[in-house]
């Protein structure tokens, strides 16, 4: 089979592999779409490991199916979390699953830039999940994202009227914009230091600024005085960490989704942060297998529009033109791979 292999955002081969052998408990899976995310392109984080056949957010078709394996068969068209956690440790029966030592072991394999893929009897057991006949494949690929956004957004413990800061308008970003949207905000601001997402901002509800703007001065200006209830930052750059503590309001919400490069450090102020103004500042990290459900539902039901934010849809021949346009991050939102096409 052919699968696009990773040795760096500037290097991807296609290579033949053979096709996954599965055993008892395990599918083989068609890949049919493959997003590609924004930790793909993350090279300090993987440069070491290379090479690589990367690629988490899928939908496909069942192919095979192992001895005892019920409740799947072949024909089946399924999305796959790669992360399953083992639903018995103490993180997990607490209720942080993506903490779980098991979930930061488990992959289907090679990865999702390949033709086909092997998905173990654990990611079968729970993290396998049926499409509606009504979803694409290609809306498909967005399970996994929303996931973590939705995990995210609990963590933020947002409230029905309350003002939601995005920074950094990329996949993350809008998909934050709109659930955040979804689940009555009553003023989502987005900000962006690219023309072309801040428009994709605007376009998919929110109230979009650029980020060279004073975003403090802009909130008050529109907000009765008032900063963010809650500050989303979706970007690793140093001066989005530092714009989001100038701009969430006095007990207010900073969660930090994207990572930032190694070895960055930013000077806090207990003080000021949080012994005077009582923030809360917060992280989110993967996702649960309940809240592929939950993503896979607002999906189906529309409330998130998936389908407008595709901008590129490649075969995987052109692999390395998809991880260029996510890493330039321009004029591109979300590039999917179809290894059939």
């Amino acid at each position: 089979m052919r699968v696009a292999v990773w040795y760096s955002n500037k290097d991807v081969r296609l290579e033949e592999m053979p096709v996954p052998k599965i055993g008892p408990g395990e599918l083989l899976v068609r890949v049919e779409a493959c997003g590609l995310c924004g930790s793909d392109v993350m090279e300090w984080y993987r440069l070491d490991r290379a090479p690589l056949v990367l690629g988490h957010e899928i939908g496909g078709q069942i192919l095979e199916v192992g001895d005892g394996v019920e409740g799947y068969k072949v024909g089946d068209r399924v999305s796959a979390a790669h992360h399953v956690p083992c639903n018995t440790c103490h993180h997990c029966l607490s209720g942080h699953h993506t903490v779980c030592h098991t979930l930061r072991r488990t992959n289907f394999y090679p990865g999702g830039l390949a033709e086909y893929i092997r998905l173990p009897a654990i990611n079968v057991d729970r993290g396998l999940f049926l499409l509606p006949d009504d979803m694409s494949y290609q809306q498909a690929t967005f399970i996994e994202p929303l996931a973590c956004i939705l995990r995210g957004v609990r963590k933020t413990n947002l409230q029905p009227g309350e003002t939601v800061v995005v920074i950094g308008s990329g996949i993350a970003g809008l998909l934050y914009v709109q659930l955040a949207r979804a689940l009555g905000a009553g003023r989502v601001i987005a900000t962006d230091i690219n023309d072309y997402r801040l428009q994709k901002a605007r376009d998919l509800g929110a109230e979009a600024v650029s980020a060279k703007e004073d975003l403090p001065g802009y909130l008050r200006g529109v907000d009765q005085g008032r900063l963010a209830d809650i500050v989303i930052v979706c970007t690793g750059a140093e001066s989005a960490i530092v714009g989001a503590l100038k701009a969430v309001e006095s007990d207010g919400t900073i969660l930090f989704f994207a990572p930032t490069g190694p070895g960055l450090t930013i000077p806090l102020s207990i003080n000021e942060v949080f012994w005077r103004n009582d923030v809360t500042l917060t992280t989110s990290y993967a996702a649960s297998p309940a809240d592929y459900q939950t993503a896979l539902e607002l999906i189906r039901a529309g409330r998130i529009p998936v389908q407008e934010m595709i901008t590129h849809c490649l075969p995987l021949a052109e692999t390395g033109k998809g991880f260029h346009l996510v890493a330039e991050a321009k004029d591109s939102i979300k590039v999917i791979i179809e290894p059939g096409k």
